[in-house]
């Protein structure tokens, strides 16, 4: 029982940062139930707290580099809420990408350490997966956005989102963090299909999926990297 206590994600982390993401979980869900039962500023500030309660967890992890995820959080929090505001589309997508562009920097700055032997083949297929994700950002918006319709302010924003993800693919930060961070360009994805008309499953399911793999993906991450950055600093 014990051995099977210490393999649970939360298991060993500071009470702080997991009563954090127990409540971020709680409000995620909660968006995801009540989120058609509201409107105006409840529902854009349900859906803004779930991710928020995310930064604010982040902040108690007590180890450097936590403010960097909580300050790329705190983008994506911000992004939420102005999606929901009229006219504030792209300036909502703006902080989704200027978050980006913060994570791969944090993610680049622990990069995993360069070996050499056996490891080398290794090392070239992490670069190859890599290559692959932003290979994906550049081909993404063009194949399933409609005729007529522009998609380079997709693209730039997708090759954004899977540059953070092979950032934080090539980092030492458990793959579990990197779980999160392909469901996000999942997410992503479908809501790119879905702003082109097309559809999944139904306009209903394809939202609520939309969600579920956004906000999943944010709470892996932020578990991920946090159980990355305390285990990096026991060992300093």
């Amino acid at each position: 029982m014990p051995a099977l206590a210490a393999s649970l994600p939360l298991a060993g982390l500071p009470l702080r940062f997991r009563a954090g993401l127990a409540a971020a979980l709680a409000a995620g869900f909660a968006y995801l139930l009540l989120s058609p039962l509201m409107d105006g500023a409840a529902n854009v500030a349900l859906k803004g707290s779930g991710v928020a309660l995310l930064a604010v967890s982040a902040l108690q992890i007590r180890a450097d580099g936590a403010r960097w995820l909580a300050a790329i959080l705190a983008l994506g929090a911000l992004g939420d809420v102005l999606l929901e505001l009229p006219g504030q589309f792209m300036t909502g997508a703006a902080s989704f990408a200027a978050g980006h562009a913060l994570a791969i920097v944090f993610y680049a700055r622990h990069r995993r350490a360069a070996r050499t032997g056996a490891s080398t083949g290794a090392s070239t297929g992490n670069w190859l997966v890599a290559a692959l994700l932003l290979l994906y950002g550049l081909a993404m918006p063009p194949l399933i956005t409609p005729a007529g319709m522009i998609f380079l302010p997709a693209m730039a924003y997708a090759v954004l989102l899977t540059g953070m993800t092979a950032a934080l693919w090539l980092s030492r930060f458990p793959r579990l963090a990197v779980l999160g961070a392909l469901a996000f360009v999942l997410s992503d994805t479908i809501l790119v299909l879905r702003m082109g008309g097309g559809r999944l499953l139904g306009p209903d399911a394809d939202g609520a999926l939309v969600w579920i793999l956004y906000f999943g993906g944010q709470w892996l991450i932020t578990l991920g990297v946090g159980r990355g950055l305390l285990a990096r600093a026991a060992r300093i």
